[in-house]
């Protein structure tokens, strides 16, 4: 079960079949599901239980699923692990989820079992587990404090509020300075998978990433892309 049996999902598509079949393959892993069918019974569920995780179709009557993480994640205090779902091409909607704050995707038609899989990777990394252990110490550079044990990252005296995917990201590259890693690597360690994922999901993640942790975020001084390869941290530049 890794260690998820009885943790609550929210599943919120107003497809039946599809919430149908998702939480019976859910159930069978042990996890708690409940549904919603529309953006306002899902806000009203969230808020009276919030679940360990949301799997959120993007199209919805109501209130629709982009509206939803927004104001999920405009709440500092709420951090529940989003997994949109989305149809082909709606990669506008996708990115724009991910900027603001989704953890991932899975893209209609999809494998139920992938779905699971995604679920579970998505827990690991946002409840502590790998690529994470708490019993390390905080990564100090320069102005930058990143603390795994807490999972607060601090700016020059300031606290730096990240979603648990942008923490896990930062945290894998603090750890590695001045390595590159492309975004394949990326999505291994950090995601836990890269099969089937775009690695576009990185390039948002960064893009985010530098709006809060960098002075200029189009001249970026520590998370730096290098050309046809992929990304570095060096807490050497600008100092």
């Amino acid at each position: 079960m890794d260690g998820f049996a009885g943790e609550d999902i929210l599943i919120v598509d107003d497809e039946a079949s599809v919430v149908e079949v998702v939480g019976l393959y859910l159930r069978r892993e042990g996890f708690s599901v409940r549904s919603a069918s529309n953006g306002r019974e899902a806000l009203e569920s969230i808020r009276d239980q919030p679940p360990a995780l949301l799997i959120l179709d993007v199209m919805l009557p109501e209130v629709d699923g982009i509206e939803i993480i927004r104001r999920l994640r405009s709440d500092r205090q709420n951090n529940i692990p989003v997994i949109m779902l989305t149809a082909r091409g709606q990669e506008v909607d996708r990115i724009y989820g991910l900027e603001l704050g989704a953890d991932d995707y899975v893209t209609k038609p999809f494998s139920p079992a992938e779905l699971v899989a995604r679920v579970k990777a998505v827990l690991r990394r946002t409840s502590g587990g790998s690529p994470l252990a708490s019993d390390q110490q905080p990564v100090i550079q320069g102005d930058l404090s990143v603390d795994p044990a807490t999972r607060i990252v601090d700016l020059k005296g300031q606290e730096i509020d990240l979603t648990a995917t942008e923490f896990n990201l930062l945290w894998f590259l603090v750890c590695h300075p001045r390595q590159v890693f492309s975004r394949d690597r990326l999505l291994e360690n950090v995601w836990g998978y890269s099969e089937y994922v775009d690695p576009s999901t990185v390039t948002v993640h960064i893009r985010r990433l530098r709006e809060k942790i960098e002075d200029d975020p189009s001249k970026p001084q520590m998370l730096l892309t290098v050309w046809g390869v992929g990304y570095k941290f060096d807490p050497g530049v600008g100092k």
